[in-house]
């Protein structure tokens, strides 16, 4: 048992509210370790700056997207906004597996807690989060990838994230301090890979 388990890796779901630096914490943590792959979601959404297919996301058309969705080749899937949706697919998880690597995902709090609980404790759960709200605009306005009406939305959804996250996921870290959040994770990864 313990065997196959090492065989296939452990899984590591990280979510936040965007800007919370989760994509930042969780490169740095895949560089660190490098027995971790990435899974990379699926977008119905358009590239943004530099983004690249196959590398931040798999970029298909919403009707695509609706097709995969109805032959049930997603592990999770969530319309995030009107018309724009992000998920899992179950090859993506496979092919990682396959690998024998441990697979890290980085979605929505929706769909991290569905992976958490489709796996249990096979999986750790990790909700990032950023110091304030305040903080998370900011950082947010600072990325000049959005228009203020996009990043308004965005700031009501990570009100939302964060008291949904409450209670779902393993372990919460507050990113105020980068190098300190990259230590708490690479610790609390390390622990949860060790373990049988």
């Amino acid at each position: 048992m313990n065997q196959d388990n090492t065989k296939k890796g452990k899984l590591l779901v990280f979510s936040a509210p965007s800007g919370s630096g989760k994509t930042t914490l969780l490169n740095h943590l895949i560089h660190e370790i490098p027995t971790i792959g990435f899974s990379i979601s699926a977008t119905s959404r358009a590239p943004r700056g530099n983004e690249t297919d196959g590398k931040e996301y798999h970029f298909i058309s919403l009707e695509e997207f609706k097709r995969r969705v109805a032959n049930d080749e997603f592990l999770e899937w969530e319309e995030v906004y009107e018309g724009t949706c992000y998920g899992t697919l179950k090859s993506e998880v496979e092919r990682l597996q396959n690998k024998g690597v441990h697979v890290a995902f980085d979605v929505d709090v929706v769909g991290g807690s569905n992976i958490k609980k489709y796996y249990g404790d096979k999986a750790l759960s990790i909700f990032i989060q950023a110091p304030s709200i305040e903080v998370l605009r900011q950082r947010l306005i600072g990325r000049g990838t959005d228009t203020m009406e996009s990043i308004e939305k965005r700031i009501a959804k990570a009100d939302w994230e964060t008291r949904f996250a409450e209670g779902k996921f393993d372990i919460t870290i507050i990113n105020d301090d980068l190098e300190k959040a990259k230590q708490d994770i690479f610790r609390v990864v390390m622990d949860f890979i060790a373990k049988a």
